[in-house]
């Protein structure tokens, strides 16, 4: 059992501290602890062997003695990976909880196993309620991890992968700082593989080398891998103006809100490509770094159809490009010294998305400079793993693949859209963040008539989503039906996924194929509308990203009759 010791933030608590014993320990003194400071406004979240030597050093930083309170959380349990890892849980916690503004920068927050971690990991929610009871947080651990606060916190825990791509980011730019050309990093990964959740860290962790705000700590509270990475960090210099870059509206909209309450960070630093183009003509200043997430979704002119041909025709002409093949990419380049961009190239939708052969020519011919690339591969969002994405592949590519159970995922094939999204409205109930989505193969008639509707199966009928801002978490969300531009690089509980007649099933050819005349994005088949092979490509990449947003399971309805006996040989029966 836990126990949680209050004492005032003064140096005449410090004795008390020293004292402090529980099951004949001094706990004060010489034994792994967590603790929280904090004021009515502020938090700071520490972890050490000896809490009394501790509190002395907080109490002599100017940024801590506005602080008032500590609370000392031990256990004669507790070991130096618990209390590890209790700290990174209460920072990432705390962090989206929202009563406080937490101090703690972000770096050596990490995610590793020990003995008996599940054990341990009950104990924290306890003692996150006993927390609550005293007033320290507010809310629940579930409302904490449904929300946008938690999810694209800059707390979050690395992995190991995202922990090796970090390190050598940090080197590329410690080594390169002076570079008249700077560094480009180019992070590739598949759905679900993390990208957005680095790309977050990092903009906290610059912000933070920027600041000098970097937590000193003393030796013994470091992991022995933390070394390199926190030796790089310190040596780099000249990062002071930054922001980050999100092509889908939506996600700006949802960044916007969680950098409002993240120290070191504020909501002029999520941007789209235009701001990046508008700040650099405006001040005549380049970002010292641009950190690019979702990069298949940039830009270009010459294939495809676009909806600002205006806007982007004026940026071009402004930055001295070419109308018709200055591209998204390339402003990114013209405005920037250094850049961290991520991608995923089997998530272009679009044909006005810039593709992978253009992307690599655009970056080696136009931009010669330092350029490191970085892979993450362990699948983090789908509970199913990478064996479930890789699964969906093959099934999407129709080549020959034998029946796969699907193990820790909640995979459903249904006969019945009515059954499907009932039970989708029954797990939001239960879980929150339960959606519908569906492929653009019905007209959006909405746009001109609210009264109207969109999508009609059977004796059903359903409307498309009523916005693009952060529709995920709008009240009526759950009765809507989302599309692609909704739900692209957002985490949920449980999807239900419409497969529309845009794609169909050929049996004889036993080849997916696609339907032009039932896919109504215009901006998605203009420019491939007469190249079957490439919409096929655009349209099982959207079905693919659509199928890999559910973190515990995804049900799916198909259209075609064909398709969804093909897909019956694959997915269990709902």
């Amino acid at each position: 059992m836990a126990f949680i010791d209050k004492f005032d933030f003064e140096i005449n608590s410090v004795g008390d501290i020293k004292s402090l014993k529980h099951y004949s320990n001094k706990v004060g003194e010489n034994w792994p602890v967590v603790y929280v400071l904090n004021n009515d406004a502020e938090a700071y979240v520490g972890e050490t062997v000896n809490v009394a030597r501790r509190t002395e050093q907080h109490l002599g930083n100017p940024e801590k003695q506005s602080l008032t309170e500590i609370r000392i959380i031990s256990d004669k349990d507790f070991n130096k990976s618990v209390v590890l890892d209790l700290e990174s849980f209460l920072i990432k916690h705390m962090a989206a909880d929202g009563k406080y503004k937490l101090l703690n920068g972000n770096n050596g927050i990490q995610d590793h196993n020990y003995y008996e971690r599940s054990r341990y990991e009950d104990e924290f929610r306890e003692i996150w309620k006993k927390l609550r009871k005293l007033g320290v947080v507010n809310r629940t651990i579930e409302d904490i991890e449904n929300s946008e606060l938690y999810k694209y916190s800059p707390y979050k825990s690395l992995g190991a992968e995202q922990i090796e791509a970090e390190i050598e980011i940090l080197k590329a730019f410690e080594e390169h700082r002076y570079d008249r050309n700077g560094v480009s990093i180019i992070v590739r990964g598949g759905a679900g593989t993390g990208k957005t959740i680095l790309a977050i860290y990092l903009m906290k962790l610059f912000a933070d080398i920027n600041a000098k705000g970097l937590e000193t700590k003393e030796p013994d509270d470091y992991l022995d891998e933390d070394i390199e990475y926190i030796y790089a960090a310190e040596r780099i210099d000249g990062i002071e103006k930054i922001g980050i870059v999100f092509p889908q509206k939506s996600l700006r909209t949802s960044l916007k809100d969680v950098f409002k309450g993240i120290r070191g960070l504020s909501p002029d630093m999520v941007l789209d490509t235009t701001d990046v183009v508008n700040d650099y003509l405006k001040t005549g200043e380049k970002y010292d770094l641009l950190i690019v997430d979702e990069a298949h979704r940039l830009k270009c002119r010459n294939k495809g159809h676009l909806s600002f041909y205006g806007r982007f025709d004026e940026c071009n002409r402004k930055l001295g490009l070419d109308k018709m093949t200055g591209t998204e990419l390339d402003w990114i380049f013209k405005c920037s010294k250094n850049q961290i961009i991520f991608r995923d190239d089997l998530q272009t939708i679009r044909p006005c998305d810039i593709d992978a052969e253009d992307f690599k020519s655009i970056i080696e011919t136009r931009y010669p400079k330092t350029i490191v690339d970085q892979a993450l591969e362990t699948q983090w969002r789908c509970k199913g793993g990478n064996d479930y994405i890789n699964y969906l592949k093959r099934i999407l590519s129709c080549v020959p693949v034998e029946y796969q159970e699907v193990e820790n995922y909640d995979f459903k094939l249904y006969s019945n859209v009515d059954s499907m999204i009932d039970d989708i409205k029954k797990l939001n109930d239960e879980y929150g963040l339960c959606r519908t989505a569906a492929g653009y193969a019905w007209r959006w008639e909405t746009k001109k008539d609210k009264t109207a509707y969109d999508i009609v199966i059977g004796d059903r009928k359903y409307r498309w989503n009523s916005t693009y801002d952060n529709w995920i978490t709008t009240p009526n969300a759950v009765n809507e039906i989302g599309c692609i531009h909704t739900v692209q690089g957002y985490d949920l509980n449980y999807l239900g996924v419409i497969i529309g007649e845009d794609i169909k099933y050929d049996p004889i050819s036993e080849q997916i194929y696609a339907d032009k005349n039932n896919y109504y994005d215009q901006q998605g088949k203009s420019g491939v509308a007469e190249n079957p092979e490439a919409l096929r490509e655009y349209l099982t990449n959207i079905y693919l990203t659509l199928m890999t947003r559910g973190i515990r399971g995804t049900y799916v309805y198909v259209c075609d009759p064909a398709l969804r006996e093909y897909m019956k040989q694959f997915i269990p029966l709902a």
